[in-house]
């Protein structure tokens, strides 16, 4: 297996494996934490621990108005909207059924690459698609969901999450960055922390010193700034720059069992049969979606 090969295999086994462990160590977080302040301190410290990586890497720093002003949207689009909202509405839906409704995001890039980028839609994309909705459906429609305002209102949130997280995929693959991806990562991070910590104050949220926080919470934080943070979110923009958007948006798909099963595990969230069936229906999808290997670029 050549360098480059290797590469791509730990990178998508970072954004399947460990950012599928997120779901759980965010649930976690946010019952101690408020979301923007917990989101907030999970970025700005892994962004620093980012850009002392790339200073001891010799990388370069120096920014044009338009790469910077594209990194700052990118920044919003994943992290100060899609990933702090959703932390918020993990207060109300389950680490697991969290991680199955992110996994409608390659149904939207695929729809906005067509509609963005020109890119025809094959048909084992559009049967993809299909067992997507199809296990959305199967997900929402049950009567847990249906009859709690709270869950419905979290999953609305997170769907519009999913629209940001999308948008963004299909923008970085088309918009111009710094060659090195660690910097870019590092500059997404600092300005989200920055950002996220400038809304945290202004809506009044409890701040707490860790000498406070219990050892979970201690813990989770450790694991997402480290694991779902530095390594995960740099092999993501990783990704984006070597290999197709839609290819990188299979992680919402794999996710989903990862979340399901740790969540079943470690919070005895409960598994209902139906919940099982959406994520097999929502993997096959991934089958016919990435049924080709990966783009020329990458081999």
């Amino acid at each position: 297996m050549s360098n480059t090969k290797l590469k791509i295999v730990l990178a998508f086994f970072a954004i399947y494996i460990v950012w599928g462990s997120t779901y759980l160590f965010n649930k976690i977080a946010v019952t101690e934490l408020p979301p923007l302040f917990l989101a907030a301190i999970r970025f700005f410290v892994a962004g620093v621990l980012m850009v002392l990586f790339a200073i001891y890497k010799k990388a370069s720093f120096k920014l044009t108005k338009k790469e910077f002003l594209n990194l700052c949207i990118a920044g919003f689009l994943f992290l100060i909207y899609g990933n702090s909202i959703y932390i918020w509405a993990l207060q109300f839906i389950d680490s697991g059924i969290a991680a199955l409704i992110a996994a409608t995001q390659p149904l939207f890039v695929l729809l906005f690459m067509g509609i963005f980028l020109k890119k025809p839609i094959k048909r084992t994309s559009i049967i993809g698609i299909f067992l997507g909705i199809l296990g959305m459906y199967l997900l929402v429609s049950q009567q847990s969901f249906a009859s709690n305002s709270k869950t419905v209102i979290g999953v609305f949130a997170m769907l519009s999450c999913v629209l940001s997280w999308s948008s963004g995929s299909v923008f970085v693959a088309k918009a111009r960055f710094p060659k090195n991806f660690l910097v870019s990562s590092a500059i997404q991070m600092l300005f989200a922390g920055v950002v996220l910590t400038i809304l945290s104050l202004l809506f009044n949220e409890t701040w707490s010193s860790p000498e406070v926080w219990s050892s979970r919470v201690l813990f989770s934080m450790f694991f997402l700034i480290v694991f779902g943070g530095f390594i995960a979110f740099t092999a993501f923009n990783y990704l984006l720059r070597i290999v197709s958007p839609d290819k990188v948006a299979t992680s919402a798909y794999v996710n989903p069992v990862i979340a399901l099963i740790i969540g079943w595990y470690v919070l005895d969230e409960k598994l209902s049969t139906q919940s099982i069936i959406a994520s097999f229906v929502l993997l096959t999808g991934v089958y016919f979606i990435t049924s080709k290997k990966l783009d020329e670029k990458s081999k």
